[in-house]
């Protein structure tokens, strides 16, 4: 990148309306964006061109310690299992989309796989900007104004990290 900043790597994990605003906005931002899509039968054709890279697990999305994750879906029944993955490896940041006022159902199913309550901490929820988000786009913009806040190292006006809200 010209700025000097390490290269940043925004992987985010399932496919969903929000995962395609967030990776066709990504790129023009500074990230390598990869879409992680466990299961292969929900990526069905050509991948569209606005990510640079789609993959079915996390081991091959490359997670280091310039990688910032974002689950888009926080109904699917693998969560737990990838935010284990997820908090095992070098990443510098993980989030998941979800509703501030609601307890996430990532907490659970951490703890079900004895996670540990720190490492369960380090999920961020909810994530990005508080500006009032309601579609997929607005909701991408919120997320990507704050990891570019985070990336910059500014507030940026990030809900406060309630862990377990």
């Amino acid at each position: 990148m010209s700025d000097g900043l390490s290269p940043r790597r925004l992987v985010v994990v399932f496919e969903s309306p929000v995962a395609e605003a967030i990776l066709r906005l990504a790129v023009e931002v500074g990230f390598q964006s990869v879409l992680v899509e466990p299961d292969e039968t929900r990526l069905q054709g050509t991948p569209r061109p606005h990510g640079d890279l789609f993959v079915h697990d996390l081991a091959a999305a490359h997670l280091d310690e310039h990688t910032d994750i974002v689950l888009s879906d926080h109904h699917r029944a693998e969560i737990g299992v990838v935010l284990k993955e997820a908090l095992a490896a070098p990443t510098r940041w993980i989030g998941i989309l979800g509703k501030p006022t609601i307890e996430g159902p990532h907490i659970q199913m951490l703890r079900d796989l004895d996670v540990p309550e720190d490492q369960i901490a380090r999920v961020h929820r909810p994530i990005g900007l508080d500006i009032g988000s309601k579609t997929p786009a607005e909701i991408a913009i919120a997320t990507l104004a704050g990891l570019i806040a985070d990336r910059n190292k500014r507030p940026g006006g990030f809900f406060s990290n309630q862990a377990g809200a």
